[in-house]
């Protein structure tokens, strides 16, 4: 899913390109018309030897006020279109720089290549008589993503955080858990960034993450804070088969 997004990222980036080239190319061809413009009108009205050398000198003013009037006018319609292009190629760039960089910190929060940091709630999780098995600590994840986590990281006792990723795994037996070939010693220590009211009442709901670790002989401590840091990151594997779709 995330080449997939990856993939469609360069897409919208590559047409933001092609519609900025479009636009670049349409302006810079109305200012060759202009300045093609503006040149033949000069020649057309110095042209006329004939006409000129019988004028009046008040009527040869006027000619050369006009001309000099739509050369100004010309000069400031060349002003106008080079602002007009510069600001496009500076904008246009870093709105597309900025909407590039903005999807892909998104995709390595999700993925869980980058560090991530945001409100939340932070869980922990007793387990005095190690009755809780690995059923109860991957419902608690499937109910924090379901809830909106944004980001999730498990730690136990003495090790090291892990993060959640779409293809975590929890395994092990009740006491001696394993998350994603970690072994984990309660009490366990979840952080999950999104809204903490929501996450929350979604531990809380009868039959619950809370209901069941109860079951279980444990106990649960909801902790809902503005910040929360789930630092942990994922290594990922490189693909053998899968590949991006169009």
């Amino acid at each position: 899913m995330g080449e997939g997004k990856h993939e469609r990222h360069e897409t919208a980036e590559t047409g933001t390109a092609r519609r900025s080239r479009i636009v670049f190319s349409a302006l810079a061809a109305l200012l060759m018309v202009l300045l093609g413009v503006g040149i033949a009108t000069q020649v057309r009205n110095t042209g006329s030897g004939d006409a000129l050398d019988s004028a009046r000198p008040a009527d040869l003013l006027a000619v050369l006020d006009n001309l000099n009037r739509r050369e100004a006018e010309l000069r400031q319609e060349i002003t106008t279109l080079e602002q007009t292009l510069a600001s496009l190629q500076r904008n246009g760039s870093e709105a597309a720089l900025a909407e590039a960089q903005q999807r892909l910190s998104a995709l390595q929060i999700q993925v869980g290549t980058a560090p991530a940091t945001g409100p939340g709630v932070i869980l922990t999780i007793a387990d005095p008589r190690r009755g809780v098995g690995p059923e109860v600590l991957l419902d608690t994840i499937q109910e924090l993503r379901a809830a909106g986590a944004e980001a999730v990281q498990v730690a136990g006792t003495g090790g090291a955080a892990v993060r959640v990723g779409v293809d975590s795994w929890v395994g092990g037996t009740a006491g001696a858990l394993v998350v994603d070939d970690r072994p984990l010693a309660a009490p366990y220590v979840v952080a999950a960034i999104g809204d903490a009211p929501t996450l929350a009442a979604a531990l809380n709901i009868p039959g619950g993450v809370v209901d069941t670790v109860a079951r279980a002989g444990g106990t649960v401590q909801i902790e809902q804070s503005p910040q929360v840091e789930v630092p942990a990151l994922r290594e990922i594997e490189p693909r053998q088969y899968s590949q991006p779709g169009n």
